[in-house]
């Protein structure tokens, strides 16, 4: 694989440079600004929106699903360049795009694409994921909330966690249990959910960074329209495969997370001089420079194999488990640079603020999105061949467990 650009895409790079140095600034959020949530959500409809009207948006969609057609690549080749800027991007808008528009677009009608996917492209709606439950986290398979069919309708009952900003955005995607009777994994149906609806209570965790974006979702008798199944009754679990293969294949970020490190050690003192006259610091960050980089070229391959219409399965869980492992490892690298001074940042300090944070962030990468674990699983039954895991609950009813 060639990992420079191609002349299509070293155009495409230039285009978007100027483009970006024209629009972005406008919608960049200063370092230390303190922004409330709903004031982050609005800003990053605004630069969505702003992607749609110059083209931007959906690169590797079809035209057909207002998209501007291009290649995964191309994707790949806008976002490194958009995230050389401060931008409002975050998961109220990436699981839309990532997650929303891809399931609608494989698994929905047209009417349903037509409902959702140019909204979404244009910033009008903004998605959370509603999968995990308290006793389905790691084995999905395992969710016990359920909806019964009363004429055109499902009534819904159940609890959902870990849910990324459903206090503040418009719609959900939910995977419930439609046939308790079948094995786990074929009992499940797919839907969309406005999270306005009546009988949904939606209450913040607060999380050890201080932060409020992950919920506890309750849903009590909540009414969801048949039009809003994605997929047929049963499917729901090839619905969850889509949604989760565009997570793990978006777990690895396009901004390099080890440039700001490497300069933040050449500012700090250490000695006659800085962090980074040290060799021993030198030599640590080269080598995690190298697992970024190799990280970097296996999502290109893998994407790549997207854009050719081959799918990669449990591949796209390397990218997940590998960018989880490597900048959980490098922020704590960039922490033991700073010292003290990283563990109690000066009021004011704020890029030593946001390695504060970004350090205790990084932790749940190793558990969002698929634990290390399940998915070091899956990748030696699925890519190595290994033996599977003994299971008691295969093509058991879900009902006799």
């Amino acid at each position: 694989m060639d990992f420079g650009d191609t002349p299509e895409e070293a155009a495409l790079r230039a285009n978007a440079r100027e483009w970006l140095k024209a629009h972005a600034p406008a919608h960049e959020i200063p370092a230390g600004l303190d922004l409330s949530e709903l004031e982050l959500v609005e800003r990053g409809r605004a630069w969505q929106r702003a992607l749609y009207d110059g083209g931007y948006a959906g690169i590797h969609l079809p035209k057909t699903l207002g998209g501007r057609g291009g290649t995964t690549i191309e994707a790949v080749v806008f976002g490194e360049e958009e995230a050389k800027f401060q931008l409002p991007k975050g998961a109220f808008i990436s699981i839309g795009l990532g997650m929303a528009v891809p399931v609608i677009g494989k698994h929905g009608d047209d009417a349903q694409r037509a409902r959702f996917v140019e909204a979404t492209l244009k910033g009008e709606m903004t998605w959370c994921q509603l999968f995990s439950e308290p006793s389905a986290g790691s084995d999905l398979a395992n969710l016990r909330t359920k909806a019964v069919r009363d004429g055109e309708a499902w009534v819904v009952n159940g609890q959902k966690v870990w849910s990324s900003w459903a206090h503040a955005v418009d719609w959900g995607l939910l995977v419930v249990r439609t046939d308790p009777t079948a094995p786990k994994h074929k009992g499940l149906s797919f839907f969309v959910v406005d999270m306005k609806s009546p009988g949904i209570e939606v209450r913040p965790i607060r999380q050890i960074s201080g932060a409020s974006d992950f919920n506890e979702t309750f849903l009590t008798d909540v009414r969801i329209p048949d039009a809003n199944r994605i997929g047929a009754l049963g499917e729901g679990w090839a619905c969850c495969m889509t949604v989760l293969t565009g997570e793990r294949l978006g777990s690895g970020s396009p901004k390099s997370a080890m440039r700001p490190i490497i300069d933040y050690a050449a500012s700090v003192p250490c000695g006659e001089g800085v962090a980074l006259d040290s060799p021993a610091v030198r030599l640590a960050l080269g080598s995690a420079l190298a697992q970024e980089r190799g990280g970097r070229f296996l999502e290109a391959r893998l994407r790549t194999m997207l854009s050719r219409g081959e799918d990669p399965g449990a591949l796209a869980g390397m990218v997940k488990y590998a960018y989880a492992g490597r900048q959980q490892k490098a922020l704590g690298l960039a922490m033991e640079i700073g010292g003290a001074g990283a563990l109690a940042a000066p009021v004011g300090d704020a890029a030593a603020a946001k390695l504060h944070y970004d350090y205790i962030w990084s932790a749940v990468m190793r558990i969002g999105g698929g634990a290390d674990e399940v998915l070091k699983n899956q990748i030696a039954e699925r890519v190595l061949g290994m033996p599977g895991e003994m299971r008691t609950d295969k093509n058991v009813p879900f009902d006799q467990l």
